[in-house]
C-alpha cells in the first residue's frame, strides 16, 4: 500500500486559485485540473472564506481567532500563570513559617 503525503497549500495560493475559478467561463473543476488539486478543493476553501472571511486558512489547524480572542487567550494565561505563582508563595510561607523543634 503507497502511503500519499498531505500537501500543504499556503493562503496566497488558495485564494488565487478561488480567484481563477471566479473568472467567467472557467470552473472550479477545471481550474482544480489545471492545478493538480483534489477535486471538491476549491469549494471547501470558498466555503472557508464565506465563513471566516479574513480569518479563513490560519494554517497548521490553527483555529481563527480574532484580536479580541487573541487578547483574552493571553490573559487567561497570564491569570492561571500569577494563580500558579501565589499557590507556590503560599506554600512557601507555611514551610518557612513553622517554628523550629
Amino acid at each position: 500500500m503507497s502511503e500519499q503525503k498531505r500537501r500543504k497549500y499556503d493562503p496566497e495560493f488558495k485564494k488565487n486559485a478561488i480567484e481563477l475559478a471566479n473568472e467567467p467561463g472557467r470552473s472550479a473543476n477545471s481550474v482544480e485540473k489545471s492545478l493538480g488539486i483534489a477535486q471538491g478543493l476549491i469549494r471547501r476553501w470558498r466555503q472557508q472564506i464565506e465563513k471566516n472571511g479574513s480569518l479563513a486558512f490560519p494554517g497548521n489547524g490553527k483555529e481563527p481567532l480574532t484580536p479580541d480572542q487573541k487578547r483574552i487567550r493571553e490573559l487567561e494565561k497570564k491569570l492561571e500563570d500569577v494563580e500558579m505563582d501565589r499557590e507556590i508563595l503560599k506554600k512557601a510561607l507555611a514551610i518557612f513559617s513553622k517554628a523550629p523543634k
